[in-house]
């Protein structure tokens, strides 16, 4: 067994990890920690729990410690981040001279040798490891997990890209409001309206997808050769993040093959049989009216895409168009971030 930390556990993500770690085959939570207000305090009197299930019986006594890589317990092995992005800049580097720490800040996405990694899309990129070690001096090291919204795309793109010679992407996304965080959108804000601007939102869209789909040599990341455009929009939905995508290939090809790789792709969390990943990481819905964010964020207990509306588009040639649900804070955060964790711990501890 495990033992793992996490940090900024009192937050919305903090507790996704602690609902995902729960009765984990492989991790056990030892250690949580927050804000000195919180820290010193028993985790179930520093909390105001925000899911829908209740908190775990194996937490609540738990004492929060300070966010101090010197408070941590010397026998945690992986550290779970879900700090905010300006805090975890300095913080998670502190954790990485002796702590693996697997993070769903955005704060070290793109550094060099740090990897960012979606298991079924670039396991690969794991390789960075190394060098990222020797670089800092450090005994641990930072492994990333992408933006919510840059999960669910590149997952529903893999089996296109490995399957189909891609010129262009375009997305327009619907994000659900939990995506930025309890306290993130006010509600006088979001109900009866739609928000269409998410701060950085289409430009971490736009890279991270590009570096997630290039190719790693071994010192540096090719990003993918398609262009990709994307517009982000926050909506009154609660859990699950919708994106209606258009695809722009080089040659004709037929719809149904299309459906065919997306529905059987398999990849290295499959094979590995991880706790987290699901038996099929994308979901392709044939009903006319799916998939939906009530109905679908939830599918491979909330680690698969759902993708529907499969089909030709009839404006521009060797195209096509779908919409896609994933759920934000499960595939797009925690969960992402515990499947990188399994996937470590069978690759490299």
């Amino acid at each position: 067994m495990v033992n793992v930390g996490i940090l900024g556990a009192t937050g919305m993500v903090g507790q996704r990890f602690i609902q995902l770690l729960d009765n984990h085959p492989d991790f056990e939570i030892t250690a949580l920690a927050a804000s000195s207000r919180s820290a010193g305090k028993r985790y179930e009197d520093a909390t105001t729990w925000y899911l829908d299930n209740e908190m775990p019986d194996s937490v609540k006594d738990i004492i929060v410690k300070e966010t101090d890589a010197d408070a941590m317990d010397n026998d945690v092995d992986i550290v779970f981040s879900s700090l905010p992005t300006e805090f975890a800049a300095k913080v998670e580097k502190d954790f990485a001279r002796d702590y693996v720490v697997a993070s769903n800040a955005s704060a070290h996405r793109m550094k060099k040798n740090i990897p960012l990694v979606i298991p079924e899309v670039n396991p690969e990129y794991l390789d960075m490891i190394d060098a990222q070690q020797k670089e800092n001096n450090w005994d641990g090291f930072i492994v990333t997990n992408p933006n919510c919204s840059t999960i669910a795309l590149t997952l529903s793109l893999k089996p296109i890209v490995d399957n189909f010679n891609v010129d262009a992407i375009r997305v327009s996304t619907m994000q659900a409001v939990s995506g930025a965080g309890y306290n993130g959108v006010p509600s006088m804000a979001i109900v009866d309206n739609l928000v269409p601007y998410i701060g950085s939102e289409e430009e971490k869209m736009e890279s991270e997808t590009l570096h997630l789909l290039g190719n790693y040599d071994g010192e540096k990341v090719s990003n993918a050769d398609f262009k990709l455009s994307a517009s982000c929009h926050r909506v009154p939905v609660i859990d699950g993040h919708t994106e209606a995508v258009f695809v722009e290939l080089d040659d004709d090809f037929d719809i149904n093959d299309v459906k065919e790789k997306m529905a059987n792709f398999k990849a290295l969390p499959q094979k590995l049989n991880l706790f987290s990943a699901p038996e099929n990481p994308v979901i392709v819905k044939e009903e006319i009216d799916r998939p939906q964010p009530r109905m679908d964020r939830n599918a491979g207990n909330g680690m698969s895409v759902s993708v529907g509306r499969l089909r030709k588009d009839q404006a521009f040639d060797n195209s096509f168009k779908y919409v896609l649900v994933g759920h934000n804070t499960i595939r797009g955060a925690a969960g992402a971030s515990v499947l990188n964790a399994e996937l470590i711990n069978d690759k490299i501890l």
